[in-house]
């Protein structure tokens, strides 16, 4: 059951922990373009209570207004509000697929209509991006990105990979992320590990044990674009709820710079199951290791988390002082509760842990110019 009234912490469904973490999502988006608070409370007022497919319904509604005025916009010439729309409209289709079960067939047009968005976005954009297909693994299955030119788009340019966990689709990223990279005159590359797959095939992806090879793949096609500055690549695994970027990091020496967990999570979870289980040797425990703690990196990591996340901030300091003391490769950033993005992968105030982020890729990687 869907209430349709918001609560004075702005939960807006206090029994539907996904539905109130989706909902915070959409009004932080509202700061990158993603979504208008306007709009979002206008949701919020029309959901029925009882009715569970209220939250697909209105939503959908609300991403194909934004679709046709970035349609009449795009006829018309105006592309900065073609541009605007599409991203709102390619955000809230994200939001009317969420709750629906994977197999659910609305789920899957609501995905296609938002990967439309994204591409009409990318058509629009100047310089244009491109929807790339990346060969990964021997079964076929193949990466899919967006492929989005720095302004100065006649030089190579440093670039930055944006990927997610398994199942975390690309779309976010173009609103969430690419203004970033845009501001400081990097390349951006958007990707998931779905490809072209519905949503489901996310079991398979769980099932593999060389997710940190994609990045290989990904490494391999950018090295073949004109485009690209290859000395100058940088990655941010966006969320990093799992290791596999850093465990891709310890392999690929290509990179330049890297946003992500550093291992941590990994680490963590071995010393929980050491301490709870008495366990002398720690080869034993069922947790991969946390390889950039416990190996020399080729290239300087920056770790952020918010000290209100899963991942407590004493225990992140605590493991990364004590497996790389004196280190200087491995930076960690702790977002308190007093300046926002404190939650779990920032997701109160991810514009300012992305704003961090991206100036030390630049400072790491150089830029091509600002521009505004």
């Amino acid at each position: 059951m869907i209430p349709a009234c918001l609560s004075d912490d702005w939960t807006l469904c206090p029994e539907r922990e996904d539905i109130s973490a989706e909902f915070t999502r959409l009004l932080t988006a509202a700061q990158e373009g993603g979504a208008t608070i306007a709009e979002c409370l206008m949701i919020a007022r029309q959901l029925k209570r009882g009715d569970e497919h209220s939250w697909h319904r209105e939503w959908k509604k609300l991403a194909r207004a934004n679709r046709q005025r970035a349609e009449a916009a795009f006829a018309e010439g105006h592309m900065a509000t073609a541009q605007r729309n599409w991203l709102r409209a390619m955000n809230y289709y994200g939001a009317a697929a969420m709750p629906l079960d994977q197999a659910d067939e609305r789920r899957w047009v609501a995905v296609l209509a938002m990967q439309e968005c994204a591409r009409r976005f990318l058509s629009a954009r100047d310089p244009a991006g491109d929807v790339v297909t990346i060969p990964w693994s021997d079964d076929g299955h193949a990466l899919q990105g967006y492929f989005l030119p720095a302004p100065s788009a006649s030089k190579r340019a440093p670039t930055v990979i944006c990927i997610g966990e398994p199942g975390h689709r690309k779309e976010e990223f173009l609103f969430k992320l690419a203004p970033h990279a845009r501001e400081r005159g990097l390349s951006m590359l958007a990707l998931d590990l779905l490809g072209d797959q519905r949503d489901d095939y996310t079991d398979t992806l769980l099932q593999r044990r060389d997710l940190e090879s994609s990045i290989g793949s990904v490494m391999d096609y950018l090295e073949t674009r004109d485009d690209v500055d290859f000395n100058r690549i940088g990655i941010v695994a966006d969320g990093w709820g799992s290791s596999f970027v850093a465990r891709a990091v310890l392999q690929e020496p290509r990179l330049a710079a890297a946003v992500c967990d550093g291992g941590l999570w990994d680490l963590h979870e071995r010393s929980f199951f050491a301490s709870r289980f008495a366990m002398s040797d720690l080869s034993i425990v069922p947790v991969p290791s946390a390889p950039l703690m416990a190996s020399s990196v080729d290239c300087p990591v920056l770790i952020t988390l918010g000290e209100d996340g899963w991942l407590k901030a004493d225990r992140a300091r605590q493991i990364v002082q004590k497996s790389r003391p004196g280190s200087s490769d491995i930076v960690l950033k702790v977002f308190t509760a007093a300046e926002t993005g404190a939650a779990q992968a920032h997701a109160d105030n991810p514009s300012l842990a992305n704003e961090y982020i991206f100036d030390w890729l630049e400072s790491q990687l150089g830029g091509m110019g600002r521009r505004s």
